[in-house]
């Protein structure tokens, strides 16, 4: 297979870990007959300084044309004035609108390797395997903003064919998993919840009878996420709370680290990317874990390029790394024996290179 994939390096330790799953999809290409072209351009903070815009035309340009995108992450201090007119963060945004990315994937599943990284109690995480889907262009982060000496607001508006779009997503999922839908709002204040509940409803009921769909208030969520997390499958919700609750759900892997995701639209092109952010305190230091962007790599093999069982490789390797005690610090109480990102990378690396029995592989 050829693929054209377009790396967005971004800020702080973005390039240091895009460079790492990079390295690991080089590697999948040599073992299983494949030619990736990787080409990098600027996002984010980095694009700000470059050229002014946190999403320059060149950029967007070169992932429309992509068959798939990996990226690392945007912002850091430099950037974080308030009240700046551009922020790295708008073309993040910008670039999931205008590629039409509305249903971002987050799955978590704790390993047996760092269950001593999560404060949850271990009990609690055995068997847990869940994906959140995120809808990731509308609601309160899209909204008309206004701010004035005495007040600002932030509108948070849902349309009913955003909301059904990416419950389809949730629900074909849940499909071919559990069967089981979970689908988070607060219809018990908010106007976009209610319809968000209504339609979520209609159309689980309507489409797909199979599936059993139950709703959770976002705040009720936010216990039962950590008090028993094996009751949930894939959970469906907006844009804001999606991203708060899939934070929170790191700390049952153990680490923000170990979280990849996909944002998807209705062609096979999307953007690959750690949930992680750009973590400044520790840029340049060689200590940043690469696992998230490593397993959004998988995700890419998966999800643009039709190749699962390179996919599972990918993962089965990550797995192995991570049972033969290659822990970043953030892993690990043990500091004195924790591993760079270029260790964990060629330790992966090494990995793949072993035996991988799992379904066949496509050419």
């Amino acid at each position: 297979m050829h693929a054209n994939i377009v790396v967005l390096p971004g800020d702080g330790i973005g390039p240091e870990v895009t460079a790492a799953a990079v390295a690991v999809l080089r590697a999948v290409a040599a073992r299983y007959g494949h030619d990736f072209d990787f080409s990098e351009h600027l996002i984010g903070g980095a694009a700000i300084d470059a050229t002014g815009s946190a999403l320059p035309d060149a950029t967007l340009a070169a992932a429309r044309s992509a068959d798939a995108i990996l990226l690392g992450a945007v912002g850091g201090p430099k950037w974080s004035d308030p009240g700046a007119k551009v922020r790295p963060e708008q073309g993040l945004l910008a670039i999931r609108k205008a590629l039409g990315l509305y249903a971002n994937l987050r799955p978590v599943k704790p390993h047996a390797a760092t269950l001593g990284a999560s404060p949850i109690k271990p009990h609690l995480l055995q068997g847990v395997d869940l994906i959140v889907v995120r809808e990731l262009t509308g609601g309160i982060y899209f909204g008309d903003k206004a701010r004035s000496d005495g007040d600002a607001s932030d509108v948070c508006r849902y349309s009913v064919a955003e909301i059904e779009r990416v419950v389809r997503h949730a629900a074909r999922l849940a499909r071919a998993r559990s069967g089981r839908l979970t689908s988070v709002d607060k219809a018990n204040v908010l106007e976009t919840s209610r319809l968000w509940r209504e339609v979520a409803t209609r159309v689980v009921g309507e489409e797909f009878p199979d599936v059993q769909l139950e709703h959770q208030l976002v705040d009720s969520m936010a216990m039962h996420l950590l008090a028993r997390p094996r009751s949930f499958d894939v959970i469906v919700t907006e844009n804001m709370f999606g991203d708060i609750l899939t934070d929170e759900a790191s700390m049952l892997a153990g680490s923000l680290g170990l979280l990849p995701s996909a944002s998807l639209g209705e062609g096979s092109c999307g953007i690959f990317e750690p949930i992680h952010g750009s973590a400044p305190d520790i840029t340049g230091k060689g200590i940043a874990n690469p696992y998230a962007a490593i397993l959004s790599a998988a995700m890419l093999l998966r999800h643009a390029l039709g190749l699962e069982g390179e996919a599972q490789c990918v993962e089965l390797a990550v797995s192995r790394a991570l049972e033969g005690g290659a822990l970043t610090a953030d892993l690990t109480c043990d500091r004195a024996r924790a591993v760079g990102t270029r260790a964990v990378t060629s330790t992966v690396l090494e990995q793949l290179e072993l035996p991988c029995h799992v379904m066949e592989l496509r050419d």
